[in-house]
């Protein structure tokens, strides 16, 4: 419950507040740093979807026989695939049992009751819809390996839990920067390394480096900057970089691929500029708050003045005094987010916000991974959808601060399953499609809602743990997101109705989650619950006799 202690942290709070406002809530400074942002809002980007391009599966293909290979592709394939004269679906993973040298000489396909066998020699791939081989194609991940793909995807999820926990506790322990540094730095190698991999062993490995990488290299960039802006200024500072950045890491990434028209082109293009993250210390401040969190208060005076000159402006003597010796009182603390969860009414609403995030990253993960699946190009398809991400955004940043986050998380992704349920009912294609595309535009404005309603819940000494420890649950339930894409196989609307379902739950329980809407990053533990006691729907101002009766029960609990 709140102590002494913390509650004294509370107080605090309010003087580094005004520090930081004497500084400027949007001046140069934090204006560069908002431009910073755009390099690791690209990478965030290329990071999540670069393995969709490099290991996409073109959509036709048949069995290789190595007697055919001299003759034209259309030939191969009439010859050799079961079915493929008839003018319908040819069989893709078997083939006839036959002696090709006789066919060779009559150039007549066999009988359709000539026995089948599964592909002995590999693949021919038709590179229509995909115009250059993939690592899928050219290590034949199809038929009998086609789980090859989406376990490398699992996989590069379960590295970005471990990748969670991992740099979540660096930023809380040794600073944002480091923490940004060498989750970039790890996605570079591992992006790299993906290149001269030969097996699927090698490559899976690879994706599980990069995937450590995923979200740290942008979110600790993200809660920095947070830390830096006024709250006025926080929402579209929050939502425009993502927008902006990451949405333009994704319009570009499919025309990138085509471009390059290689999937190893595409990787050495997508990683090697992660490697400029070492020059990251030479530009960017560490965070004022988490140096202060920390007790490292003259290094926190230190990156203040540069703010001054930089800004232009002048703290007042008083108020950097008051802050230098409120700042020096506080005890260092160095508890981990687990602590989050002695506390009732925190551990609830994080508990809550868990499931609210998994809900948005189910269904944001497995609408991308659709756009192969309904009957349209699936590089226009990646680029329609990911073209919700800039419009749907910069409405929310418009909203956000009018109507609260509660409103813009529950409100589009219960419209959200509304129009994935609606699409069941309509043909594949455009209509299915269009509805698809709409989905999207509200489901990234409550994934975005959620990001941003996060880091204004958690106090500073755990913001950046809590916040790894939030996404983790996310990256949990998009290890399942191929595979729900996969069960497409037992029944071709299977996905889009877990995905419809998923958005109607997760909308009811946003709802329960209390509003942060225009209040102060909380720097303590009590600013915490002080939120939460006063701003959930069932919330009550904080009582000093609940607060004496419930921290006999958090002895308890941690007893």
């Amino acid at each position: 419950m709140i102590s002494n202690e913390e509650q004294k942290k509370s107080n605090d709070a309010d003087v580094l507040e005004a520090v930081l406002h004497h500084v400027g809530d949007m001046g140069r400074y934090q204006k560069l740093l908002f431009l910073a942002m755009l390099p690791f809002g690209f990478f965030f980007a290329f990071i999540y979807f670069v393995q969709m391009f490099i290991a996409v599966t073109p959509s036709n293909h048949w069995c290789k026989i190595p007697e055919l290979q001299h003759l034209d592709l259309e030939i191969r394939r009439n010859l050799s695939a079961p079915g493929a004269t008839s003018g319908g679906n040819w069989e893709s993973c078997k083939t006839f049992d036959v002696n090709w040298t006789k066919i060779l000489e009559t150039m007549e396909p066999p009988v359709e009751d000539t026995p089948m066998i599964p592909c002995p020699h590999g693949w021919d791939f038709e590179l229509s819809d995909i115009p250059y081989h993939t690592v899928v194609s050219e290590r034949g991940w199809v038929c009998q390996y086609d789980s090859y793909a989406p376990t490398a995807q699992a996989v590069f999820f379960a590295g970005a839990f471990v990748g969670g926990l991992f740099f979540g506790w660096l930023a809380d322990n040794f600073g944002r920067i480091p923490a940004l540094i060498g989750a970039n730095l790890i996605g570079a190698v591992g992006g790299l390394a993906t290149i001269y991999t030969t097996e699927v062993w090698d490559f899976i490995l690879c994706r599980f480096l990069v995937g450590m990488s995923f979200d740290n290299a942008f979110m600790m960039m993200y809660i920095l900057v947070l830390e830096y802006v006024g709250a006025k200024h926080r929402t579209w500072v929050a939502n425009m970089s993502i927008a902006l950045y990451f949405g333009g890491g994704c319009l570009s990434l499919p025309w990138i691929a085509l471009w390059l028209n290689d999937w190893r082109k595409l990787l050495w293009f997508t990683s090697l500029p992660m490697l400029c993250v070492i020059f990251v210390p030479f530009f960017v401040p560490e965070s004022a708050r988490w140096m202060v969190s920390r007790g490292r208060v003259s290094q926190a005076v230190t990156v203040l003045r540069r703010f001054e000159r930089v800004n232009g402006t002048k703290i007042p003597d008083d108020v950097m005094d008051e802050f230098i010796v409120s700042s020096n009182q506080i005890k260092q603390n160095r508890e981990s987010f687990l602590v989050l969860f002695r506390n009732a009414a925190i551990r609830n609403s994080m508990l809550l916000m868990l499931l609210v995030y998994i809900a948005c990253s189910i269904i944001f993960d497995g609408l991308v991974r659709l756009s192969n699946a309904f009957g349209l190009d699936f590089f226009i398809t990646f680029t329609l959808t990911s073209a919700t991400e800039i419009p749907s955004v910069s409405l929310l940043t418009i909203l956000l601060d009018r109507w609260g986050r509660r409103n813009l998380t529950a409100v589009p992704m219960g419209l959200c399953g509304i129009m994935i349920v609606i699409s069941l009912f309509v043909p594949k294609g455009i209509p299915q499609a269009s509805l698809a595309i709409a989905a999207r535009f509200c489901i990234n404005m409550s994934y975005n809602a959620v990001i941003q309603w996060v880091t204004e819940l958690l106090p500073t000494p755990v913001r950046a743990s809590g916040s790894a420890t939030l996404h983790m649950s996310g990256y949990i339930a998009t290890v399942l997101s191929p595979f729900i894409v996969y069960s497409e196989i037992t029944w071709s609307l299977l996905p889009l109705l877990i995905l419809g379902i998923t958005a109607i739950v997760g909308s009811g329980m946003s709802i329960m989650l209390p509003e942060t809407k225009g209040l102060p990053m909380p720097q303590s533990l009590a600013d915490s619950e002080r939120i939460i006691r006063e701003r959930s729907l069932c919330g009550k101002p904080v009582d000093v006799e609940d607060v004496e009766n419930e921290h006999e029960n958090e002895k308890s609990f941690i007893t």
